[in-house]
């Protein structure tokens, strides 16, 4: 009786460790990259291209941001990232790249090491807009929204492996996966 007992809370016990785990699992399978009141109080729905447009509207506010880094450069201001926009969702994880949306600034008031924050990487931030600013793509001149950086997150470097195709099937001899061949011995005994 006393061990029915014993092996019954030690069943709970581990059923309880199980459970906790796997809720603490969960929990943090879905945590957004940037902090929680950042993208709570942030909008990830205006595209920078509305923002150029209507400047005063979005004086102040906060937004969530997702970008492939086209250039970094160290200023007097600070750090100064120029990239492509790239939709978020609600945890700052990006979607995908929409041609349309355009370019932006973004200001982070200390150092980022521009080999690090190097070129075709991909960022989260959230930033405050601060207003427009002119530039250059190429020879183009190009209004960009200027934002300031509160907390930014910098995507792992994708890296691309090549894996070369199988050979032909006339590239080994006809003998190569013949049963009979290649008969173990020690298999009959």
């Amino acid at each position: 009786m006393a061990f029915k007992i014993s092996l019954k809370i030690e069943y709970n016990i581990f059923m309880r460790k199980s459970l906790s785990l796997l809720l603490l699992l969960l929990l943090t399978s879905c945590a957004p990259v940037l902090r929680y009141d950042l993208m709570k109080s942030g909008i990830r729905d205006v595209p920078p291209s509305a923002v150029r447009e209507n400047p005063d509207a979005y004086r102040g506010m906060l937004f969530i941001l997702g970008g492939i880094i086209v250039d970094t450069k160290v200023t007097d201001e600070g750090t100064l990232i120029e990239a492509i926009y790239v939709p978020v969702d609600s945890y700052g994880y990006l979607k995908g790249v929409s041609p349309v949306d355009g370019r932006y600034l973004a200001l982070y008031e200390g150092f980022l090491d521009p080999l690090i924050f190097q070129k075709d990487r991909e960022i989260t931030i959230a930033g405050e807009f601060i207003g427009n600013r002119m530039g250059k793509i190429g020879e183009m001149d190009y209004l960009y929204p200027l934002f300031r950086i509160k907390q930014i997150y910098l995507w792992e470097e994708r890296r691309y492996y090549y894996f070369p195709p199988p050979p032909p099937p006339w590239y080994y001899p006809p003998w190569w996966y013949d049963p009979w061949w290649y008969d173990p011995w020690w298999r009959y005994y």
